[in-house]
């Protein structure tokens, strides 16, 4: 008799998934990945689900929060915009980490996790996760009242 599979199970795959998904990511665009191969990253389908554009604006950002992608409609396929804390604006560079971060809500929805983001990210800048981790923590920083370590 087959094992049956677990809620861990598929946190599990999940997470394999968006770790594979982000190393190839970063075999078509990297091995650097900047603010121009993210330009083209989000209107690749085959890594952004769904249509997604950037917008420098804390409108619906929550306090320390760098970035957040919110739906553009009803529908996940009428796209997303992927709000950015404006502080980021002259770090454009570093913009990517901040966003793959959050890709995965884009791609996942409320299925994916923290961890999930991590593994994506990380696997798609080349980094370890706790590496990726501590960047992200550091940029976040700079906003203030955010409890990463």
């Amino acid at each position: 008799m087959a094992r049956q599979l677990t809620a861990e199970d598929a946190k599990q795959s999940l997470r394999d998934h968006v770790a594979a998904k982000g190393a190839e990511l970063r075999a078509k665009y990297g091995p650097v990945i900047g603010w121009a191969e993210l330009q083209l990253i989000l209107e690749d389908r085959a890594f952004v689900r769904y249509p997604c554009r950037i917008e420098f604006n804390p409108a619906v950002l929550g306090p320390g929060e760098f970035a957040y992608p919110e739906a553009r409609g009803e529908k996940p396929e009428d796209g997303f915009t992927m709000f950015v804390h404006p502080i980021y604006m002259t770090q454009l560079a570093l913009v990517p980490y901040l966003v793959l971060y959050q890709l995965v809500l884009v791609n996942y929805g409320a299925f994916a996790s923290a961890h999930d983001a991590e593994a994506f990210g990380a696997a798609a800048l080349g980094l370890g996760e706790q590496e990726y981790y501590q960047t992200v923590c550091q940029l976040a920083d700079q906003l203030g009242g955010c409890d990463c370590h």
